[in-house]
């Protein structure tokens, strides 16, 4: 999943809103420096990136990539899957989605100082230019997928991903099926794993 099907899957406080970000900057036993609700929320989305890795729909999305940029597959089908978010998001959530983006920029932006320093560049670009509601559009898929390309240490070996938005084109109603499936069940098991948690916490504090 990308960034804003993690922030969707949150429990949009703000401190599950910076988790839900800062899943993709805060590696290893980095997380323990954070608060315990950030830190709940970074290994959620932890959680949900290894349940979406092992789901059979979203592996099926995978092999519709090309041999080319099959290495790739995974960050593609993310892309793709936060594009039909997007795109159908009224389905999915009752806030119209510029607004419920913007009050995810004003979160992270308000705790600007506290982000990793990648974050920190990327947050004014990704709000003024409202990177999370533009994947709507395939343009800026296009246009996001490039970005990728650029930020690979080595950006030869990704070039591929440059012209990758034609996978999108090639099966576009295919991924949308395999999203249309696959949704629910993540947020099913988000809701599982939270139900799960409260349940210890309130085992704990029995005791």
């Amino acid at each position: 999943m990308n960034y804003l099907a993690h922030v969707f899957l949150s429990h949009e406080t703000p401190d599950a809103i910076v988790g839900a970000m800062l899943g993709d900057f805060v590696k290893g036993r980095s997380v323990e420096r954070w608060g315990a609700q950030v830190r709940a929320a970074i290994l959620l989305h932890r959680a949900v990136d290894g349940y979406t890795d092992a789901h059979a729909v979203v592996r099926a999305s995978r092999t519709l990539v090309t041999p080319e940029r099959r290495r790739f597959a995974g960050i593609l089908v993310d892309v793709f899957y936060d594009h039909f978010l997007a795109l159908h998001w009224a389905r999915y959530h009752e806030r119209p989605l510029p607004e419920f983006t913007r009050s995810v920029y004003a979160v992270l932006l308000a705790r600007g100082a506290m982000l990793p320093e990648r974050l920190q560049r990327m947050l004014p670009r990704m709000a003024t230019d409202d990177w999370l509601a533009a994947y709507a559009d395939v343009a800026s898929v296009d246009l996001a997928l490039n970005g990728i390309a650029r930020r690979f240490r080595y950006p030869e070996r990704a070039c591929v991903l440059q012209t990758a938005v034609v996978e999108l084109h090639r099966n576009y109603g295919r991924f949308e099926e395999h999203f249309r499936e696959f949704l629910p069940q993540a947020r099913a098991f988000v809701a599982a794993r939270s139900a799960s948690g409260s349940q210890k916490q309130n085992g704990l504090a029995s005791i």
